[in-house]
């Protein structure tokens, strides 16, 4: 979501007048789009304002953008004096206005979370990829998890009326892309608000029509809001990939009880045995938080036990840390850090294990792969699985789905010979 942001940004920027460069000293301008759901993340965005407060000295703008930008406001602005703006993730569409201000000689911060900008259709997406786009559905979160800030700096959710998304596609699919990734928090609560009665099976129905798209996926589903009805909706539809992105958290009853998240770990192992029966070439990947205040030792151990049962592809996982405005942040947070780093590598190593495991079972199959990047000779891709597929071979297969067979495989790549005349349409 923070990379099409980005995007979003450019765009509007281009309208302007600006251009991108790769050139730090040659910037009139330079924006760090940032992310604050975790503590490393923004200790990151103060480290990078220093290294690059000398190009304050050439008369370069600069402006910190996205969710740390939301979070700290005007504040950023006294703790940091050279920056010149900050601009919440739905004040995007507002960056001209921002520019015009500090021509005026004005610091400005622009923060507000009652718009429902989500995206233009009038306002250009400059993307880097022809071949693979990102489209923004919905936006924001009202489940309230207790670790998490997203409720605060991306406000509560807003869904985008589906005739804007599939005119979104339209033009997409018109342009040669062959794949689109449906964007949200929490895509399985999209629909809410709306004039129009539809849910998010029901927009995968629409966006399924369009002519020239060839593949869907999306992220990300809440465990708890996804459906019997979403998974044969994502059976029924040839274009939606077989990827699953399904964030567990925890594999512990109790500790899902403290996070909020609203489900049990036997609900969770449902809904995955659904996925399983109904669409059973599916991939599944999930995320993790260890060290969550009140995590004891039994906990831990059913969360390696949810790894063990469900053998995901893979996971994003992290140590908790504090995040202000939330409601565990009231807590003690109790679990030394040396516990949590012991129980990150644990929980790292073992999914490594898997991971290799589930990879070397792709060893002589054949895959779908659609080609997004070439260079001296090599090309890669993701399968319908979201693998990450290189195969030797023409800039031809760029943008093309190809038929693949994989010969080796890595635990993050799968090595394959193209099979010659295996373009899909």
């Amino acid at each position: 979501m923070n990379v099409h942001d980005s995007e979003k940004l450019l765009g509007v920027l281009a309208t302007l007048g600006y251009q991108p460069t790769e050139d730090e000293g040659e910037a009139h301008l330079i924006m760090l789009n940032t992310c604050a759901v975790r503590e490393k993340a923004e200790h990151k965005v103060y480290s990078e304002l220093g290294r690059i407060r000398k190009q304050k000295g050439k008369g370069t703008l600069i402006g910190v953008c996205g969710c740390v930008a939301q979070k700290e406001g005007r504040r950023l602005l006294e703790r940091v004096p050279f920056v010149d703006f900050v601009l919440g993730p739905r004040s995007i569409y507002s960056l001209p206005q921002v520019l015009k201000e500090l021509k005026k000689g004005r610091r400005v911060a622009k923060t507000e979370l009652n718009g429902s900008c989500i995206t233009s259709l009038v306002t250009p997406v400059l993307r880097r990829n022809p071949y693979r786009a990102y489209v923004t559905v919905m936006e924001g979160c009202d489940n309230f998890c207790t670790y998490c800030i997203v409720p605060y700096t991306r406000g509560r959710e807003v869904s985008r009326p589906s005739r804007e998304i599939v005119e979104e596609v339209k033009r997409l699919a018109d342009k040669g892309y062959r794949e689109v990734t449906l964007l949200g928090q929490n895509v399985n609560s999209y629909g809410k608000g709306l004039d129009e009665r539809i849910d998010f099976p029901g927009l995968l129905e629409k966006v399924h029509g369009v002519e020239g798209l060839s593949w869907i996926r999306f992220i990300t589903s809440h465990p708890k809001d996804f459906s019997f009805r979403l998974v044969k909706t994502i059976a029924s539809l040839p274009k939606v990939c077989e990827y699953i992105h399904l964030p567990a958290q925890a594999g512990s009853n109790r500790i899902l009880e403290r996070m909020g998240r609203k489900y049990t770990r036997e609900e969770y192992l449902e809904k995955v045995a659904m996925i399983r029966e109904y669409i059973p070439s599916a991939a599944i990947t999930s995320d993790f938080i260890v060290g969550f205040p009140g995590e004891r030792d039994d906990d831990f151990q059913l969360t390696l036990d949810l790894l063990e049962e469900v053998r995901y592809q893979g996971v994003f996982a992290f140590r908790y840390s504090v995040r202000p405005s939330t409601k565990a942040a009231l807590w003690e947070d109790n679990v030394p850090l040396s516990v949590k780093r012991e129980r990150l590598s644990h929980l790292l190593k073992l999914q490594e294990d898997i991971t290799h495991e589930v990879s070397a079972s792709y060893k002589g199959k054949t895959l779908e792969v659609l080609f997004h990047q070439w260079k001296d000779g090599k090309l890669e891709g993701r399968s319908r699985d979201n693998k990450i597929v290189t195969a030797l071979g023409p800039k031809k297969h760029l943008g093309t789905i190809t038929q693949v067979k994989i010969e080796h495989t890595k635990m993050y790549e799968l090595i394959g010979t193209i099979i010659e005349g295996g373009d899909a349409p």
